[in-house]
């Protein structure tokens, strides 16, 4: 699946993952390949974001490996779009 983190100041990722989890308003979610779309506004939390991927030099201070491919991305809010296996997450 296709995940893009977008933050007022750059796009902080763009590629493909295995599954993300999401602090959402209601409780953390976690979505994965050909999750029914949704549409979720989320709270401070972390993004962990499950695969192997790379992230842009120059703003990889601004995220932290976890445990088993985990990658993860501190965030205050925001909003997500899951639509045909491509997320969109604005974060702030």
């Amino acid at each position: 699946m296709l995940l893009e983190i977008v933050s007022p100041e750059a796009i902080l990722f763009n590629g493909e993952v295995e599954s993300v989890a999401v602090p959402g308003i209601n409780g953390e979610f976690q979505m994965l390949n050909d999750h029914a779309p949704i549409v979720s506004l989320l709270k401070e939390g972390v993004v962990k974001i499950y695969g192997n991927i790379s992230i842009e030099e120059g703003i990889q201070d601004k995220f932290t490996k976890g445990i088993d491919n985990e990658t993860l991305l501190s965030i205050n809010s925001g909003a997500l779009e899951l639509k045909d296996n491509k997320i969109i997450i604005l974060a702030d």
